[in-house]
């Protein structure tokens, strides 16, 4: 998919918007809202629908809410309200003091179905949830009206008073729209508006037991804060009908919009809540925040930045259907927030100790090396040499293969930002036949930065120094599920679609020192330091294991992409 920003202005929406509202039909500002369920965290595709609609209030002019769903008590709790709030600040969607929830509309959403009683277009339903589906009909067939229908509407308010005071059990009655039983739209066949919840509310405690639908309280909710669109995935298209008679039916003027995007899903990645939720309570992962998922709180533990998520969803620009995008293009759009930002280190992941065996024992210098090649403000760092080092174990080689180019016996190498070193002799486990050990020569007329202009070598490869190396443990990630495309029905058996190297934890890393200002600065201003290790990628410390003691890295993404290897 091409990433280029001209494509940024080319949603479909913003067109349509901006034809609208030249014909005047609101009389009031321009206003969009994000109205998210506060039963779960947001992922991904949330991340799309807030930009959607908070870019679409911005460009014309107008403001973006933030207004929660919630009214489903058996669902809900202010530990999401907190993290969605958070999750949205930290994107760079800033509501600001816009934020608003559907249970402080509880008496506008009860008088509002004593308005539809009061006008015969709601009646009070007895049929249980079996029933009513039965009562439904199908797509080819119509349905059957209700024997409850054409209660009086004295009848139905008193019906409706006694719901509110809790004298009926849950599932005892609703609240039904009175419309068509017979319409080719299920979602007009007479839906329930109201429904019986006898559960504590986190916000408003006991003191309400009816509970209104979704279909119903969201354009009630619009229309009371002064909404112009309504802007939601394709999903709710064959809702619109319903949202449209709502307004109607309760006289509101110059009401709300309701207009759809499409929804969002990428390669190999889940992004339904149910599926989610699964995952997390079953254990294959470790938390809403494990940095396998898509979550907004994963992608952030593991160390995505907000400007790489929001370059990602402006990539992808307008989508009109429900479409799948590659999850590398999420890993380009970091990849280039990085690489011009991050501090490189040296770190050794898997390491093969060397000594220099013509370096003087007991002595260390200091070499100059680089902050970023690519960015030369960043400057550059202090590193410790002395005789014995540490190298990654894949850059030796006792028997190379053709086309390598890195340290071999009897063969020369650079050392980034330090000397050449030459390997004269190699040690191994004399039980196992395990290299252990390489002894090595180097030439100080090469150092780094002093002009050498002498012989050349083919490779430069990176090292630590023993004396002065940080330990610190490692998480490298791979896509958590084999299939590229989840499927869109599962029965909780999971175990065959979980990749087994999702995440492989590496103990012991050895960095070179300069890391330890992540653990000085204190646990809380570290947690968000990104670095990219040469050759591994980039990393981020993680944020719910690392201590004052100890560093943990999560490997945000490779430096190259690797989610379409075989």
């Amino acid at each position: 998919m091409n990433v280029e920003k001209e494509h940024v202005n080319e949603h479909f929406l913003d067109r349509l918007i901006h034809e609208e509202l030249e014909r005047s039909p609101f009389d009031r500002d321009m206003c969009t809202r994000f109205p998210p369920e506060p039963n779960g965290y947001l992922h991904i595709g949330s991340a799309y629908a807030i930009h959607t609609n908070y870019t679409m209030a911005h460009k014309h002019g107008g403001k973006f809410h933030l207004r929660f769903d919630d009214t489903n008590p058996l669902k809900e709790d202010l530990e999401y309200v907190n993290a969605i709030i958070g999750d949205i600040k930290w994107l760079g969607y800033d509501p600001g003091s816009h934020i608003y929830y559907g249970s402080d509309y509880s008496e506008t959403f009860y008088n509002a179905a004593v308005t539809l009683i009061k006008r015969g277009k709601a009646f009070i339903c007895d049929l249980s949830a079996d029933e009513m589906t039965a009562y439904r009909g199908t797509l080819t067939e119509p349905g059957r009206n209700s024997p409850y229908r054409d209660r009086t509407v004295a009848e139905n308010l008193d019906l409706l008073t006694r719901m509110r005071d809790g004298e009926f059990p849950n599932g005892a009655k609703t609240v039904r729209a009175r419309i068509d039983m017979s319409s080719p739209n299920m979602n007009m066949r007479d839906p329930v508006l109201y429904r019986i919840i006898h559960a504590e509310h986190y916000r408003t405690g006991n003191e309400w037991c009816i509970y209104p639908m979704y279909d119903f309280a969201h354009p009630i909710q619009d229309a009371v804060e002064g909404i112009t669109y309504s802007l939601c995935s394709i999903e709710f298209k064959d809702h619109r009908p319903l949202y449209e008679w709502v307004l109607n039916e309760l006289d509101i003027a110059a009401p709300p919009r309701q207009r759809e995007f499409g929804r969002l899903n990428l390669t190999g990645v889940v992004t339904s809540k149910r599926f989610l939720r699964t995952l997390v309570r079953d254990g294959y992962v470790d938390g809403w925040d494990d940095p396998r998922l898509p979550t907004l709180q994963g992608l952030r533990r593991r160390g995505f930045t907000p400007s790489s998520i929001r370059s990602f969803v402006e990539a992808i620009g307008g989508i009109r259907t429900e479409s799948t995008v590659d999850i590398s293009l999420l890993d380009h759009c970091l990849r280039q927030d990085l690489k011009e930002t991050t501090t490189s280190l040296m770190a050794v992941i898997r390491p093969l100790k060397v000594v220099i065996t013509n370096y003087p024992e007991g002595e260390t210098e200091m070499l100059s090396v680089e902050n970023n090649s690519d960015n030369k403000l960043l400057g550059s760092r202090e590193v410790p040499w002395s005789r014995t080092l540490y190298i990654e174990r894949e850059d030796f080689m006792e028997e190379p293969s053709p086309g390598f180019h890195r340290l071999v016996p009897g063969g020369e190498v650079r050392l980034k930002g330090a000397y050449f070193i030459r390997c004269e002799d190699v040690i191994k486990d004399p039980d196992t036949g395990e290299v252990v050990e390489l002894h090595c020569s180097y030439d100080p007329i090469t150092k780094s930065g002093t002009g050498f202009t002498g012989r050349k070598v083919k490779g430069t490869i990176h090292w630590v120094c023993a004396a002065y190396a940080v330990k610190a443990d490692v998480q490298l990630y791979e896509k958590l599920l084999l299939e590229q495309d989840i499927p869109k029905t599962n029965d909780g058996d999971w175990a065959d679609i979980i990749n087994p190297e999702s995440k492989v934890i590496i103990r012991d890393v050895l960095i070179e020192p300069s890391v330890a200002d992540a653990i000085s600065v204190g646990v809380g201003a570290g947690r968000d330091r990104r670095y990219q290790f040469m050759r591994h990628g980039y990393f981020c410390v993680d944020t719910k294991l690392t201590t004052d003691e100890r560093l943990t890295f999560n490997r945000i993404v490779p430096l190259k992409d690797s989610w379409n290897r075989k």
